[in-house]
């Protein structure tokens, strides 16, 4: 194999996982406006950064909840909580998603319910990588959609860099956020995305034996879903104005681009820090270029 084709090679799955981030983004900004028109919107007053705490004191009890979990081996209950968030997520996807559809108008409850459970029901009987992927980006842009366009801009810039130290710390210092995904990994579950490093690449057969080398690269949904929140959240709150969505967009990808080289050196790495100010910067960038005010 030439040295071209081994680059290649190496650099196909972070190019795969910078492109699940796109269609994430993507996704997420064609729900959003079928959710705000549903009056999904968790919050009156999008504008109060005090959303943002609630938003991280949530997380931290949930981090809390797992990690309890995980030390008393009851890991049956991490499985429930999250299945039962999925199933949620992905009605709120589908239902946003019929509401377009005029002929399923007065059954899109129904109709969501079902396939929210069918899809949740195939995934625990087969949790393959594919799967588990396609779950993954449905609920990275449902989650993405949903908490962007009940916030806007300040609240969530807020949100990203308090959850970037978060990250840090919690990787760095503390490292219980690599204990818990050490914990939960062997789940199958679809809080991350799972990029084979070959075709024959079974997630099935995975084990996660701590030292174990994995045949697949990893990376948590919540490294797609935050920095979403912010194109989202500028396309909705800041309308008619595309820069400041797509600088956001693009510094996502430069973000992933470089947390991506750290990760090729073998450590693992806090991935908010990187992503977030990827997107933040690139929001900044865009609101210049075309002169708009963030407030």
């Amino acid at each position: 194999m030439s040295s071209i084709e081994q680059s290649i090679k190496d650099y196909l799955p972070i190019i795969s996982m910078g492109g699940l981030i796109l269609i994430v983004q993507i996704l997420a900004l064609f729900l959003s406006t079928p959710m705000e028109v549903s009056g999904m919107q968790a919050f009156e007053d999008p504008t109060q950064v005090s959303n943002s705490i609630y938003y991280i004191v949530m997380i931290l009890v949930f981090t809390l909840f797992v990690l309890t979990a995980i030390k008393k081996n009851m890991k049956w209950v991490i499985s429930l909580s999250i299945y039962l968030a999925i199933i949620s997520t992905i009605y709120y996807v589908v239902f946003a998603l019929f509401a377009l559809i005029p002929s399923l108008s007065g059954f899109e409850s129904i109709a969501s319910v079902v396939l929210s459970i069918g899809i949740t029901v195939l995934l625990y009987k087969h949790p393959e990588w594919y799967i588990v992927d396609t779950v993954g980006v449905c609920v990275a842009a449902g989650v993405s959609a949903l908490i962007g366009i009940s916030l806007s801009v300040v609240p969530v810039i807020v949100l990203l860099v308090l959850l970037a130290i978060y990250d840090a710390i919690s990787v760095y210092k503390t490292k219980h956020m690599v204990d818990m995904a050490e914990g939960i990994m062997d789940l199958k579950l679809p809080i991350m995305f799972v990029i084979p490093k070959h075709l024959k690449y079974s997630f099935l057969k995975e084990d996660f034996k701590k030292g174990e080398k994995h045949e697949a690269f990893f990376m948590g949904l919540g490294d797609a879903v935050m920095p979403t929140l912010l194109v989202v959240s500028a396309n909705v709150f800041m309308k008619s104005n595309l820069y400041p969505v797509l600088g956001a967009i693009l510094g996502t990808l430069i973000g992933h681009a470089v947390l991506s080289i750290q990760v090729m050196k073998g450590k693992p790495q806090a991935g908010l820090p990187f992503l977030n100010s990827g997107v933040i910067l690139g929001f900044f960038a865009g609101v210049l270029i075309s002169g708009a005010s963030v407030l």
